[in-house]
């Protein structure tokens, strides 16, 4: 089992950048794949980006491809999301995601992969 927390949110303006962070516990942490979903208020939980357990690939949502950028690190039990370019539309709770499973082009944006979850830190992007 893991546990994740998010940090780093808070209100930035259009243009800029925010780091996102997910601590998890555990001493088996490199024995799941990680993701980062945000839901914006009357939306649904929207895939943003995911990484494979070593951190040798990852994967992004077509909306934040070139703007955020996923890792992992693996000796400290973190996945940073660097987010830059924000706009006013990705304001939204964001929150990071662990699973067991194998990630595949098929699975790694549902969120049914995912099987824990953290509480979620929220995101405010200014115009």
């Amino acid at each position: 089992q893991v546990q994740l927390v998010e940090s780093g949110g808070g209100l930035v303006q259009a243009g800029g950048s925010l780091r996102l962070s997910c601590a998890a516990s555990g001493r088996t942490f490199s024995s799941y794949a990680m993701g980062w979903f945000r839901q914006a208020p009357g939306k649904e939980r929207e895939f943003l980006a995911a990484v494979s357990r070593s951190g040798g690939s990852t994967y992004y949502a077509g909306s934040v491809k070139g703007r955020f950028t996923i890792s992992r690190d693996n000796a400290k039990n973190t996945v940073p999301l660097q987010m830059n370019s924000l706009k006013p539309e990705d304001t939204a709770v964001y929150y990071c995601a662990a699973t067991r499973t194998l990630l595949n082009s098929w699975n790694r944006d549902r969120e049914g992969t995912y099987d824990y979850w953290g509480q979620g830190t929220q995101v405010t992007v200014s115009s």
